[in-house]
């Protein structure tokens, strides 16, 4: 298995497009598309918000079924959430749309959104968007990453990422984009991101692959605790590597889980270390707990503490403020035989053992604490469990930037 250039046009088959339709950004891309002529299963995971915007409405209950999927349609500037009964015509309209001028059915294409909430959408602009790309589509990584910007909205960089391993004897590949900066946190999904695939994989299994993946990877992420209406992962799979369809757990299963959590972690990282404002992917891993939940429950809750990320800002090591997010994670343990360090690039710090605080020196601890990953390692001592959580410092400029989101 290795890393390759590019992202959802890595895969054999998976064209991608991008454009300016003007939907509420002017003078910058704001719609995407992504297509396989062959057909597609697809799969997909969406926020357990209890208001759900429009397109995760649409896309669940597809991904949810058996028939084959073609395309993925994007943008950003306005998210379609708390839009009613217009906002969910506008999901049905669009995949039509896109079916029109690809020869398609409605319910072989999936609708995504982000942006504002509670804006309803022009549905010229989206068609003009849409008959924009059709003619663009295709399959050169200048393509794939045309479509990681277009559904940017606060994030700084796009995010994409592809590899290639062997299942069966065949050469297939794996490629992703994803955005999100902010209203990021854990609970599936925390943000958009399509992946796609050429290996030949049955719905179930592929349904159970990105579940699987799901846990230890999107879901261990934070930026502010908020919890988006629209957080999306989809993955569709065309089987044009020309593998044998993988129908059953085994050998050619676990590799294709191994490549795609693989690049579910690496994309969670880039968006956790994207967060809004941020200067700094911090992390938090958990050793030895009691339980494999224990050690999630205690990695997240040091990620989301603010006090915590505002440490992280602050180049300060205030290690009471790691303790006390552990302390009120929910899991039960003793502190007395906890250990505590900080580590980056450019060394590591033990602050806290057996229930007493280390003699450390503090211009090196600052040092530690001020590169651009920061990594907090809490061994628990009670047991044979890990876990890992990514989130980022918490800055003046997040303020800033979500002060006047809207305008």
């Amino acid at each position: 298995m290795k890393q390759i250039k590019g992202g959802v046009t890595a895969a054999k088959g998976f064209k991608a497009a991008s454009t300016e339709a003007n939907i509420k950004y002017k003078n910058r891309k704001d719609m995407m598309l992504i297509y396989s002529e062959s057909p597609c299963t697809a799969a997909g995971v969406f926020t357990s918000n209890v208001v759900k915007a429009a397109p995760v409405l649409w896309d669940r209950e597809i991904c949810n079924g058996i028939g084959p999927v073609h395309a993925i349609v994007g943008n950003s500037g306005i998210a379609n959430a708390c839009t009613g009964e217009e906002g969910k015509k506008l999901c049905a309209e669009t995949a039509a749309e896109v079916g029109s001028l690809l020869a398609l059915p409605e319910n072989s294409v999936l609708v995504a959104s982000t942006g504002v909430i509670g804006m309803q959408m022009n549905m010229e602009a989206v068609k003009r968007g849409i008959a924009q790309m059709v003619p663009q589509l295709s399959d050169t990584e200048e393509a794939g990453t045309g479509a990681a910007e277009a559904i940017m909205t606060t994030d700084t960089h796009s995010k994409q990422m592809a590899m290639e391993f062997e299942v069966g004897g065949k050469t297939c590949r794996i490629g992703a984009l994803a955005k999100g900066s902010g209203m990021i946190h854990p609970n599936m999904c925390t943000m958009l991101s399509f992946i796609t695939t050429d290996v030949s994989i049955s719905h179930e299994l592929l349904q159970k692959a990105l579940k699987t993946v799901v846990v230890d990877t999107f879901n261990m992420i934070s930026v502010d605790g908020d919890m988006s209406t629209n957080d999306s992962l989809m993955i569709l799979a065309n089987g044009d590597a020309g593998n044998s369809e993988i129908c059953e757990e085994g050998e050619d299963y676990n590799t294709f889980l191994e490549a795609l959590y693989s690049i579910c972690k690496e994309m969670a990282r880039m968006l956790a270390g994207d967060g809004e404002g941020a200067t700094a992917l911090f992390t938090a891993h958990v050793l030895n707990a009691d339980t494999k939940e224990n050690a999630r429950t205690l990695a997240k809750s040091v990620i989301c503490s603010s006090l915590t990320k505002a440490m992280i800002y602050g180049h300060d090591a205030n290690f009471g403020r790691i303790l006390c997010a552990l302390g009120y994670s929910g899991v039960l343990f003793d502190p007395d035989k906890i250990s505590l360090s900080i580590e980056s690039s450019a060394g590591k710090v033990l602050l806290f053992k057996d229930g007493n605080p280390q003699t450390f020196d503090e211009e090196y601890a600052t040092k530690v604490l001020s590169e651009e990953e920061v990594i907090a390692v809490v061994d628990m001592n009670a047991g044979s469990y890990e876990a890992t959580a990514w989130g980022c410092d918490l800055t003046y400029d997040y303020v800033k930037i979500n002060a006047d989101y809207r305008s």
